[in-house]
């Protein structure tokens, strides 16, 4: 069965439109940024953006906090909350509980093919920064600055930095497919349940911007999502990559839970 649906995930033309245009706007950016003098001055902006002219080797992390504010949370929202209120909604949910695998089973498949869909995402923004930094921009191996704190970093150390970014990343956006898959067990709208997840991630973005909320700002589910940018200071700041870490586990744990209960005692009419 999870075969089955990570067929149908990855099969179907919107996956792969989605994913393209979630990498034009970090194309378009670096277009922008080789042919004018946008880039902002060093200690200014998005601190990668500064730094991708003489490094093109950063511009993976710079497509990723260029997409993970808004576009990467609407493409993780609309597939998680297609997930099963899609199916609902085409009527095709109780000829797949007919089958003997049970509701669990498939709610763990439509769950592992959003997974999937989030870590190939994410990865397939880092690659495409990689290429497009390497065409655009100077790429050396090893070059000052390369760090948030002004100090150069080897090409391992890079990698290796990079590769911890995508996986927080990735990480951070489980957070918002298990809304999603929540919202989608909840409805028969697979629009209704991407709406349901968005709203709740934009009012936390919203509540951050709020003194009034400073209380509850350590626990809002996008308060640590810019946190990988810690992963490139010299020495790393693991203390808000650690605390997102455990907030997006403790979400996603919650989540799911109420998913796999909502989803194996509710009626099924469509």
């Amino acid at each position: 069965m999870i075969g089955v649906e990570l067929r149908k995930t990855f099969g179907r033309p919107r996956t792969w439109t989605t994913i393209a245009v979630l990498n034009a706007l970090p194309v378009l950016v670096a277009v922008l940024l080789r042919l004018t003098d946008l880039a902002p001055r060093p200690g200014e902006g998005p601190p990668f953006l500064s730094a991708v002219l003489t490094n093109g080797a950063l511009y993976p992390l710079a497509a990723l906090a260029i997409v993970l504010p808004l576009f990467l949370p609407i493409a993780v929202a609309v597939v998680s909350g297609d997930a099963v209120a899609g199916e609902a909604q085409a009527g095709t949910l109780r000829y797949l509980l007919a089958r003997p695998a049970g509701r669990t089973r498939l709610l763990v498949a439509k769950l592992v093919a959003v997974l999937a869909f989030v870590v190939v995402t994410v990865v397939v923004v880092a690659a495409v920064g990689y290429l497009v930094g390497q065409l655009l921009f100077d790429a050396q191996p090893v070059a000052g600055g390369t760090s948030v704190s002004g100090t150069s970093l080897t090409a391992e150390e890079l990698a290796g930095r990079t590769l911890l970014a995508i996986g927080y990343v990735a990480v951070s956006m489980l957070g918002v497919a298990a809304f999603g898959l929540f919202f989608s067990t909840l409805t028969d709208s697979p629009l209704a349940a991407a709406l349901g997840a968005l709203a709740v991630l934009v009012t936390s973005s919203l509540l951050f911007t709020l003194d009034a909320a400073s209380p509850i700002a350590p626990y809002l589910p996008t308060r640590y999502w810019l946190a990988f940018v810690d992963l490139f200071r010299d020495p790393i700041l693991w203390r808000d990559v650690v605390r997102g870490l455990a907030l997006q586990g403790v979400y996603v744990g919650v989540l799911l839970t109420a998913a796999w209960a909502n989803f194996t005692t509710k009626d099924i009419t469509s």
